[in-house]
This record gives structure tokens, sequence and C-alpha cells, in this order.
């Protein structure tokens, strides 16, 4: 009940649209309600009293020619008819008005909320579910906004307008055709109970083919690679028929409880015929009276045919709504304080206060972690895979919260500024290049979207980009495709760069940059970033010790903690982890040069 008031609170924003609705469909229902009344009309005092049947009855005005009243009935019923075919189109399209603002609306906030969402949330999240949230479940409410809501709405007016009607019209006769009522009530109940968690489990089932589906159409590449494509049609085909299972889980109880429904409304029928005739032949009833009776009946039965159908969008509506307030109620985790202040420019200090980190309860990826870098130094992380190099420069811009000490930006706990005024002026190269489908001239100038054609070349060039840039046949213009598939990976990268370098920010954060380019392009980057990393506190975490071995302060990791920190020479010298890392990089004699290369032989091998 909760999932579905908070559903409908969504309709709160389109109060009017949603109103005009209900009240067309008022005219309708009441129209409806009008016919069977008229039709009683037509028989009792037109055609009764036109074959000279004998007693007129009393709600008949009399002196009138039977044929005239017959044609003025009809041509009224005919119409109604016209008014009703007006407001059952105001009734469609004002809930279709409304139902889509509510499914744009839905929409919009769960793409807002994604986007403020921290990192460990997405670590946890899979795309595909998030795909199905955002496009299938979505759509599950705008069906029922739009349609099931209304529809039911109509049958709760028709069933207590009919109601009213045929009490008023014979109370003996009423009471026998609403007999049925408490069986056709408890079915539906039944029904609803029964197909709600088969309906939730279908969604989540469909979330997972998505995911599939999304991650064998990001990885092709890596499928045909490792030739598995049997493997992942297997895969995608174990895992529709478990979708398949549950909606056909879920159609058996829909075939079932519809035809029960069926049954009871159409008992109804029969118990009117039957009662009602007797009426009409000991003269409590007029075959008129008989004839809309039934005719109001059917008019109900046609909802109550629906209601199986009704009963079912709405537990997929109610199914769907939680999944999706499951995304929406997510906490943000990283977000600005109440009296969180903007961050001025900064000069580029940076400090760790006695940092840890656990991104899962019990499970710390740093402890203790204590250092202070001033504004223009270059530092570099090195340590084995695991051991907390991208969690330090993670917490920089506040990527993660850190679970105890501080994060200090030019004095400032980065939890107590602007996360937009913090991140603005940190430029990062992440260790996977991420491009969007686009221009590349579009990919440079991502995080500066109103950055001139020279300033973009200017930093192409910088990130030795605008040669190859250039080659291009639509240089600049050229579209990368989805993901940049359409580039080498070291092209990747540069761009990364360039897109990075535009912000002209004071801190650099590198992460594993040079991963992805051979030794040649490395050596251009390298160039153009010993002008460009001037003036800016510079992270780098890399796995060569060529790439590191000039900064100022190399810190050493290991299992979360710094076990070793000081200039390439101290940590030769002194640490013997850093010594060791050489070592087993030290393939040519080039890496480190002759005398470093000296000092790591032991025992005559190196």
């Amino acid at each position: 009940m909760r999932t579905a008031l908070r559903i409908l609170g969504y309709l709160r924003k389109y109060w009017l649209a949603t109103l005009a609705a209900y009240l067309c469909l008022l005219v309708v229902a009441a129209v409806e309600l009008s016919i069977p009344h008229l039709i009683r009309q037509i028989i009792d005092c037109g055609i009764k009293v036109g074959v000279g049947s004998h007693g007129v009855p009393a709600h008949c005005a009399t002196g009138q020619d039977s044929m005239s009243l017959i044609t003025w009935f009809v041509s009224l019923i005919v119409g109604l008819a016209v008014l009703k075919g007006f407001f059952h189109f105001g009734q469609s399209y004002l809930g279709a008005y409304s139902a889509q603002g509510i499914a744009y609306d839905l929409r919009s906030q769960i793409s807002r909320h994604l986007q403020r969402l921290s990192f460990s949330w997405h670590d946890r999240a899979q795309t595909g579910q998030l795909m199905a949230r955002a496009t299938s479940d979505v759509d599950q409410l705008r069906h029922f906004t739009s349609r099931a809501l209304i529809q039911m709405a109509h049958f709760v007016l028709i069933v207590v307008g009919i109601s009213v009607v045929l009490f008023s019209m014979n109370w003996k006769l009423a009471l026998a055709s609403l007999v049925t009522l408490p069986f056709l009530t408890r079915a539906a109940s039944q029904y609803g109970r029964r197909v709600r968690p088969l309906f939730r489990k279908a969604q989540q089932e469909l979330a997972v083919l998505a995911t599939i589906v999304q991650e064998n159409l990001a990885g092709a590449r890596v499928v045909k690679a490792f030739a598995r494509e049997e493997d992942q049609i297997s895969r995608f085909e174990h895992q529709n028929d478990l979708l398949l299972g549950q909606y056909l889980a879920a159609a058996k109880v829909q075939a079932y409880s519809n035809p029960l429904m069926d049954v009871f409304a159409n008992l109804s029928t029969v118990v009117v015929l039957w009662f009602g005739g007797t009426l009409v032949i000991g003269g409590e009833l007029s075959v008129g009276q008989l004839v809309a009776f039934n005719t109001y009946l059917l008019l109900m039965v046609r909802p109550v045919r629906r209601l199986g159908f009704l009963i079912g969008q709405s537990s997929r509506a109610i199914a769907a709504g939680e999944r999706i307030f499951e995304v929406l109620d997510a906490p943000v985790g990283v977000e600005d304080k109440p009296d969180a202040t903007p961050l001025t420019a900064i000069k580029g200090e940076v400090e760790f206060q006695k940092v840890s980190c656990m991104y899962y309860p019990g499970v710390p990826v740093l402890q203790d972690v204590t250092f202070k870098v001033r504004p223009g130094e270059v530092v570099a992380l090195l340590g084995t895979t695991g051991s907390g190099k991208s969690t330090i420069v993670n917490l920089i811009p506040r990527f993660y919260d850190v679970t105890e000490g501080r994060v200090l930006v030019d004095g400032h706990d980065v939890r107590d500024v602007q996360l937009l005024s913090l991140r603005r002026q940190i430029g990062i190269v992440m260790q996977d290049t991420t491009l969007f489908t686009g221009t590349i001239r579009e990919n440079i100038a991502f995080g500066v979207p109103e950055a001139t054609e020279e300033k973009i070349i200017a930093m192409a060039k910088a990130a030795r980009a605008h040669e190859f840039i250039c080659e291009f046949p639509e240089g600049y213009g050229t579209t990368v495709g989805e993901r940049g598939v359409t580039l080498s990976g070291g092209q990747k990268q540069r761009i990364a760069i360039a897109r990075a370098l535009l912000l002209d920010p004071k801190i650099l954060i590198l992460d594993d940059f040079t991963s992805a380019v051979d030794t040649e392009t490395e050596a251009l980057i390298r160039e153009a970033l010993d002008v460009l990393m001037k003036e800016r506190t510079t992270f780098i975490i890399a796995q060569r010790v060529s790439t590191v071995q000039d900064a100022h302060k190399i810190i050493v990791l290991d299992r979360g903690g710094i076990v070793g920190m000081g200039s390439h020479a101290e940590l030769l010298e002194s640490n013997s982890i850093y010594h060791e890392i050489c070592q087993i990089q030290l393939l040519d004699r080039t890496v480190l040069g002759p005398q470093a290369y000296g000092q790591l032989q032991i025992g005559g091998q190196s």
C-alpha cells in the first residue's frame, strides 16, 4: 500500500490534467448508466404500448405517439453515444498526458540520482539492472497510471452506480444479483496476492537478462577473442528460460483466476433472468425493467472481466515501483554538507592525516596513512595490486569518504567544501579510459564545453594527440564511436590526458596513465607532462619504475599502509620492497642506468 500511495503521489504535479480526466470519466460513466434506462423506456413506453399490451407503466407519459417516443429515445441514445465518445477521448488523452509526465519525471529522477550516488554504490550495481529499472519498470508504471488506474476507477463508478440503480428499481432482484459478489471479491483478492510476487520475480529476471545482454554487447571483442560465443548464448538462453518460467507461472494463475471471476459475474445474469422472470410473471416487475436490469449487469460484467487484467497490471506496477524506489532511496553516501562552502582557487597542497578507509565493513583498504605534499610536487604511488594506490587518489576528489582521519586540500577538509568546486580544480586521467559517443572535439572539451577551438588544439598538442587527430578525414570532428572503440588504446589515453589538461587543474591525478601506450608514445607524453606538471601538484600511479623515478616523492604501499617514502635514490638504498620492484622490472639496463643497475646486482644475478 505504501508503494501504491507513493506512485499515486507523482500525480500531484499533474493534478489539473488528472482531475479533468476523471471528470471526463464521470461523464462517460453517467452516459453508460443512462442508456439501459432509456432502453427500458423504449420497451415499456414505446414498444409495449405500441403493440397494445395491457397496462401502461406508471413512469410512462400518456398521450404520446409510440413511434415518436421510440424515435426520440433512439435519437437520445445516439446523441449520448457521441457525447460519450467525446469525453472518452478527453479521458484517454488526459490520462496518457499525466502518465507520460510521471514516466518523464521518474526517468529524470533516476538519472539525476544515479549521477549523485557514490562510487561505492556504483561498484556494486549492475548496468543492465539499472537500465531495466529506468526503462521497463518505468514503462510498467506508465501503463498503470494511464490505463489500469483509470479503468479501476471506471470499474468502481460502474459497480457503485449500477448497485444504486438496481436497488432503486427492485431491491429483491438487486440482492439476488449481488449474491455472487463476495465470491468474486475473494477470487480477485487471492489472485492479487498470488500474482504480485510472481510479477516482481519476473521483473528481476528481466533485469538479469538485460545485464547479460549489456555485458555481451560491451564485451563483444573479449567474447570473440576467447571463442566463448556458444557459452554466452547458453548463458542467455538459460536466463531467458527462467524469465519464461516466471511469466508462464503468472499466466497460469491468470488463466485460472480470470475464468473463475467470469463465472461468478455470469452467474449474476443467470440469477437475474430466473428470479426476474418470476417477478415479471407475478406483476412486480415490467419487461422493460427486466431488460434494463440485465443490461446493467452485462454492463458490469465487462469491467469485471477486465478485473483480472487490472489486478495483474497493478501487481506489475507495484513490483516495478518497489524496484524503482530501491534506486531512488539508495543513500547518496558522498554529498555536500548543509554548511559546505565553495573551495576558492587552490595552490595544490594535499595532506593525509591518519587516514583509514574501507569499502566494506571490516575490510580496510587503507590504514593509518599520513603524508603531506607541497604545491607543485610530483608524487608517485607504487605498490602491488590491491595495495591502496587508487584508493588514495580517489579520496582526494572525494569519490569515497574516509572511515577515519582527514584528507586536506590547502588546509580544507574535503568533506567541508562543495564537491563541485573541489572536483573542478582536479584533473584526472583514469586507468580505464572512458570516451563518450561524439566527436573528438566534444570529448576533449567534456569538462569545459565552452572551450575555444584554439584551446582544444593546444591541449591536444600538449598531449601529443594533435598529429594523429589530423590524420583522420574529419579531424577534430571525427566521431569516436561508443566507448571510443574506433581509437587505439594509446590514442584514447592521449585524448583523455588532453581532456584533463583543459581544466587547467592545480591537482593532476594520473592513474596508470601510460598503461595503454607503447614506450615511444610514453616518451612523447612524458615530454609534454614535464612542462605541464610545473606548478601543479601531480599524483602518478604507475607500474613502471621508469615512469616514477623522477618524482619528488615516491610513496611505496603494501596492504593498505605506507612502507616507504622518499626519492628514487633514497628508497633504492633503504626500502627492500622498492628494491625488489626495481629488480623485477630491470629487464633492460637503460631503465635505471648503469649505476643503479650495479647497485641492484645481488649474488651475481640481476
